[in-house]
C-alpha cells in the first residue's frame, strides 16, 4: 500500500483585528469620496456617448472636455460640427439636467468635509477652550488610557465636571464619542508639559488624577500640577510600589496602585462575596447612581450647629449620614441621632446621585429647591 501523500498543513491566517468606531471626519471624507466618484462616473460616460457617436470625429480628450464644461454649466462652445451628429445635442441636454444634481451633491460633501475637517475643528477646539476657561474647581485627568476610562466613569457618574489631557487625539475623541456622545473636555497634548496643564485650568482645579502609563510621567504631572496649583488634591496611579515615596513627595495626597487594588478586590470576592456583589450592584445601577460621598459642612449652611435628627437630612435629600468626621479627629461610624453637626465637619453620606447633590447644596448654605429646579 501506497502512502498517503501528506497534508500539506497551512498557517494559521492571522485574525483581523476588529476596527474601532467612524468618526465624523471619516465619514465625511468618506461621503466626498464617493461624491467625487459619481461625479467622475458621469463625466467618463458623458465623454463615452460623444466619442461613441461621433465615430472617432471627436478626440477623447474632446469628449472629455466638452463632458466636463457642459456638467459644470460653463458652456464655452460646442464640439467641432456637433449640430451633424445626430443625438449629440440629446446627450448634452442631459448631462445639462443630470450635472446640475451631480455638481450639487459634491459641493453639499464638500462643504461638510471642510466644515469638519480643518474649519470644523478649529471652531470646536476654540469652543470647547472657552468651555474649559468656565469651569472652576474641577477634575484633571491626565490620560485617558485602562485607569483613566474607569476614572472618567465615575465622573461622568457622579456628574462632576473634568477635563481630559490625552497624547492621542483619535483616542480621545473616539473616547469622548463613545461615553458622552463627542461632548467631553479635551485637551490633547503631552500631559507633562506645563502648558498642556494651563490649557485645561489645572491652577483653577480642585483635584488632579495623574493616571499615565509610566510612573516616571505620572511623577512629572504631579510635581507640575503641584507647582501650578498648591491647593489641588492630586491622586497618581503607580505601577511599581518602589515609586510610591518619589509620587508622595512630588507633591501627590494620595497613591493608588492598580496592582494592589485588583489583588485585594480577588481577596474580596474570595472570601465576601456577597458584599462585593452589594457594593458591584450599588456602582453599576445605572438608572439609580447609588454613591458614597463626603460632604464638608460650610459655616454658613443650616447644618451647623443642628443635631442631625433635627436637620431633615433624610427628609430633604434622602441621603443617609453613616459616618461624621470633626477636622483632625477621628471618623464616628453610625452617629447618634442627637449628634451636633458643626462647621468644617465632613458628612461620609450614602445616596443616588442627585441627593446626595442635594445634601451638597445644603451643606454650602444653598436652598435644596433651587437644585431641584436646576
Amino acid at each position: 500500500m501506497k502512502d498517503e501523500p501528506r497534508k500539506r498543513k497551512r498557517s494559521p491566517r492571522a485574525p483581523r483585528l476588529p476596527r474601532g468606531p467612524v468618526g465624523p471626519h471619516d465619514l465625511a471624507i468618506r461621503r466626498m469620496l464617493t461624491a467625487l466618484s459619481a461625479l467622475a462616473s458621469f463625466a467618463g460616460v458623458g465623454a463615452l456617448l460623444y466619442y461613441v457617436l461621433g465615430h472617432g470625429r471627436w478626440r477623447l480628450g474632446e469628449c472629455v472636455y466638452m463632458a466636463v464644461i457642459t456638467i459644470s454649466t460653463v458652456g464655452f462652445g460646442e464640439l467641432n460640427h456637433m449640430v451633424d451628429v445626430p443625438g449629440a445635442r440629446a446627450v448634452t441636454i442631459g448631462l445639462i439636467v443630470g450635472g446640475v444634481g451631480v455638481i450639487a451633491y459634491f459641493q453639499a460633501n464638500l462643504t461638510a468635509l471642510l466644515l469638519e475637517g480643518s474649519i470644523g475643528h478649529a471652531v470646536r477646539r476654540n469652543r470647547m477652550q472657552k468651555a474649559i476657561r468656565a469651569l472652576r474647581d474641577h477634575v484633571v485627568v491626565a490620560g485617558a488610557g485602562s485607569t483613566g476610562r474607569h476614572v472618567i466613569d465615575e465622573l461622568i457618574a457622579t456628574d462632576r465636571p473634568f477635563v481630559v489631557i490625552e497624547k492621542s487625539r483619535e483616542h480621545g475623541e473616539r473616547m469622548s464619542e463613545e461615553m458622552m456622545g463627542g461632548r467631553m473636555l479635551l485637551v490633547h497634548g503631552d500631559a507633562t508639559m506645563d502648558q498642556v496643564l494651563l490649557e485645561a485650568g489645572v491652577e483653577r482645579a480642585s483635584g488632579v488624577v495623574a493616571a499615565l502609563t509610566l510612573d516616571k510621567d505620572n511623577v512629572f504631572v504631579t510635581l507640575s500640577a503641584r507647582s501650578l496649583n498648591p491647593t489641588a488634591r492630586i491622586v497618581a496611579k503607580v505601577v511599581e510600589e518602589e515609586a510610591t515615596p518619589k509620587m508622595l513627595k512630588a507633591g501627590a495626597n494620595c497613591v493608588v496602585s492598580p496592582a494592589m487594588i485588583g489583588g485585594r478586590r480577588m481577596a474580596s470576592e474570595l472570601v465576601r462575596p456577597e458584599v462585593t456583589l452589594l457594593l458591584d450592584q450599588m456602582l453599576r445601577d445605572r438608572d439609580k447612581n447609588l454613591r458614597l460621598e463626603e460632604v464638608v459642612i460650610h459655616p454658613e449652611s443650616k447644618l451647623a450647629g443642628v443635631a442631625i435628627r433635627d436637620s431633615f437630612i433624610r427628609r430633604d435629600t434622602r441621603a443617609l449620614v453613616i459616618a461624621t468626621r470633626a477636622p483632625e479627629g477621628i471618623f464616628a461610624y453610625n452617629p447618634d441621632p442627637s449628634t451636633v453637626m458643626h462647621a468644617g465637619w465632613t458628612l461620609i453620606a450614602i445616596g443616588e446621585t442627585d441627593d446626595i447633590r442635594k445634601l451638597r447644596a445644603l451643606a454650602a448654605g444653598a436652598d435644596v429647591a433651587s437644585v431641584d429646579r436646576a
